[in-house]
């Protein structure tokens, strides 16, 4: 209370106003979560007679979870998954790192063209090309194909262009010099001496895409189109439909996707927080 008296009107309104922000702002992050826990527990007669922020008779009813890992295929959509995320990452990371090292380091005619063709790709929404790449894709015979969406998914990367050319900016050229006069290649000198350094910036491009890949829907749902080739976003698909939607189910799966990222999550939070830190240093 001594410390209230001693502020002066207008920082006392800031103030409230401040904690009054904070406080609608945590609301409205947090119940939609916990409508989504409420709903997993209930049943489909007590779903319907309840309102959504109304608690669950009991929250050792698992049958919504049994009903939408079995009948959603959610086994298959882990499955597509972490292939689609692993050959994502692993690819992105290889092809945005050397794109930015020639980038940053060759001066070549036309090198700024490039670099403001990505930056201008990149306000292009995604949305208003889908008609003309789903086009190519169909074309080419890539569509229902897991190695066509994981194309499209890699074609679509340029956040992590940029990450990597900023660090590279701060990765001295001496570096390069030196290993080039000791006999190394520029493969040797990317793969051998630069590759390693980049540690926070594919720690941060590897979140970013992640989390991106993870939950993307919209692609997954118009290049995957075989029940077999669902991913997880997807998966979650089987329970809507024109007289109705099973929230029930629904936010089962959504609680069952969300547990494998928040052990991820849990096991890999300081070199997750190290490396984007780190990367944000050098940026």
């Amino acid at each position: 209370m001594g410390k209230l008296k001693e502020m002066r009107p207008g920082e006392i309104i800031f103030s409230i106003v401040q904690h009054f922000m904070l406080i609608a702002a945590s609301l409205v992050a947090l119940i939609p979560v916990v409508v989504c826990v409420f709903t997993a527990f209930k049943t489909d007669t007590e779903y319907q007679a309840t309102t959504p922020l109304t608690l669950p008779n009991s929250f050792a009813y698992f049958d919504n979870f049994v009903q939408a890992f079995t009948k959603a295929n959610m086994l298959r959509g882990f499955l597509n998954t972490c292939i689609v995320l692993v050959v994502v990452l692993i690819l992105s990371i290889l092809f945005s790192s050397m794109l930015a090292y020639i980038l940053d380091r060759f001066k070549f005619r036309g090198s700024g063209l490039i670099r403001n063709l990505f930056m201008f790709a990149s306000l292009i929404p995604g949305i208003a090309t889908q008609v003309t790449v789903y086009q190519i894709m169909y074309s080419l015979g890539l569509i229902n194909h897991l190695y066509g969406y994981i194309i499209v998914l890699c074609g679509t990367d340029i956040i992590s262009i940029y990450i990597f050319l900023q660090f590279f900016e701060n990765l001295p050229k001496n570096l390069d010099e030196s290993a080039i006069l000791d006999g190394c290649t520029y493969f040797g000198v990317f793969f051998k001496i630069l590759f390693p350094l980049l540690k926070p910036a594919i720690v941060t491009s590897c979140v970013l895409k992640g989390v991106s890949v993870y939950n993307e829907y919209y692609m997954s749902n118009l290049y995957l189109q075989s029940s077999e080739l669902k991913t997880i976003s997807t998966a979650l698909y089987t329970f809507t439909g024109p007289y109705g939607s099973q929230y029930n189910y629904i936010c089962a799966g959504v609680l069952i996707t969300i547990i494998p990222i928040l052990i991820l999550f849990l096991l890999c939070q300081k070199q997750i927080y190290g490396g984007m830190a780190a990367g944000a240093v050098k940026g």
